[in-house]
């Protein structure tokens, strides 16, 4: 029999075990399938707060059995960690300031900790008012991001060679990991061991008061190139290019620009590479608006190298889906599994004009969550990079 289940508003399943009765309960807003897990005990354990008692008297409800072989172990585990970071968002929304302080890190460094394990959580299929917690979320760690690194752009400013102190940044380390990670991962698909292969100038949109990845890159990675950064905030580009004013190298190769990346336009044509934040676009639908606009005016050829998020790290991070990159060829997709929360993206400029690639682009990236439909061949298999270990979704190979 087949069972259309958008017909019910909620669906109930029970799952039999040791003869007791546990109820589970699944929402079906437009016939996207969510689990939600009760206890025997009288105070729910869920996913998303729901009280049976306020189910409406006009609701169209359908009881099923699970089987017993079902594994419900995930489902707890992911029950427990929507519940937690709500429990989180929640105490950090009622803070006067996210401005570094005792009660700030604990609660931020409690959410990390939270979100780092490999969860296999589709943060997509959570229900609306848990998409609405998790945005809100995110835009919270961006401010809150962007105070840690104005305060710790700040202290640095008063060293007289601030680049000789940069790990007193807390997440330094992390920093030196994620560039090593990008510059490998670049160094893959653009030889930067041929001497004229290397990026010659690289832009960095949403550099922000401490642009550690520009420098480090610049400093250990790509040590003739020119970075251009950009960020909206002149503020921010004012703090950041203290930093690097004291050095006779970095000074004449790092630039700062105070401007709306959407009104940069034929200057992106200029850029080999071109890095986009993580936290630029914070909501999905404005980063698509700025790949969108990389697409239109980035030469033809060059790369795109984007941050993203996998798993509950999304909670932390705007999620990056290949379809939302409409005028590039997904290259390849890594997913760390250590402390660096960044997943990494990265895709080349189509040589085809964007008004024709948006015509052809459902044929070339036709998407899952993950993978192109229409990748001639599409390897998951485990990066080895020396730094950490990951999961790596590696040449996806578009038909023509």
């Amino acid at each position: 029999m087949i069972l259309s289940l958008s017909d019910y508003d909620e669906i109930y399943l029970t799952l039999y075990k040791n003869d007791d009765i546990f109820p589970y309960v699944i929402l079906s807003p437009k016939a996207t399938l969510l689990l939600l897990t009760y206890t025997t005990k009288p105070k729910s354990f869920l996913l998303v707060p729901l009280d049976p008692c306020q189910l409406r008297p006009t609701s169209c409800l359908l009881f099923l059995t699970l089987p017993h072989s079902v594994n419900m172990g995930s489902f707890h585990q992911e029950a427990g960690l929507v519940t937690k970071v709500c429990e989180i968002y929640t105490k950090i929304s009622k803070l006067e300031t996210l401005k570094p302080s005792k009660d700030v890190n604990h609660l931020f460094t409690e959410l990390v900790e939270a979100c780092i394990p490999p969860y296999s959580i589709n943060i997509a299929t959570l229900p609306e008012n848990i998409q609405e917690t998790r945005s809100k979320l995110i835009r919270l760690c961006g401010e809150a991001e962007g105070h840690l690194e104005a305060h710790f752009s700040t202290i640095l400013a008063t060293f007289s060679n601030p680049l000789d102190h940069l790990d007193i940044f807390p997440y330094y380390s992390n920093y030196l990991k994620l560039s090593q990670l990008e510059f490998d991962i670049l160094n893959r698909h653009y030889p930067t061991d041929q001497p004229d292969r290397v990026p010659k100038r690289v832009a960095f949109v949403g550099s922000g008061p401490l642009p550690l990845t520009s420098i480090v890159l610049a400093l250990n990675h790509l040590k003739n190139t020119e970075f251009h950064n950009y960020d909206i905030d002149h503020s921010a580009n004012s703090m950041a290019s203290r930093l690097v004013s004291p050095d006779p190298d970095l000074s004449q190769r790092m630039l700062f620009h105070s401007v709306d990346i959407m009104d940069v336009t034929d200057e992106l044509k200029e850029y080999d590479v071109v890095f986009l934040a993580a936290l630029v676009g914070m909501d999905i639908n404005d980063k698509v608006k700025v790949i969108e606009h990389l697409a239109k005016y980035m030469a033809p050829g060059s790369i795109l190298m984007l941050r993203s998020a996998h798993g509950a790290r999304a909670f932390l991070y705007p999620v990056v889906e290949p379809n939302d990159l409409q005028g590039f060829e997904v290259l390849s997709i890594f997913h760390p599994c250590d402390e660096v929360i960044n997943s990494v993206v990265i895709a080349r400029k189509d040589p085809l004009p964007l008004e024709d690639d948006l015509m052809n682009h459902e044929h070339n990236v036709g998407i899952g969550s993950i993978l192109p439909t229409s990748c001639k061949y599409c390897e998951l298999q485990t990066f080895n990079n020396p730094l950490n270990q990951m999961n790596i979704i590696e040449d996806l190979a578009m038909d023509e």
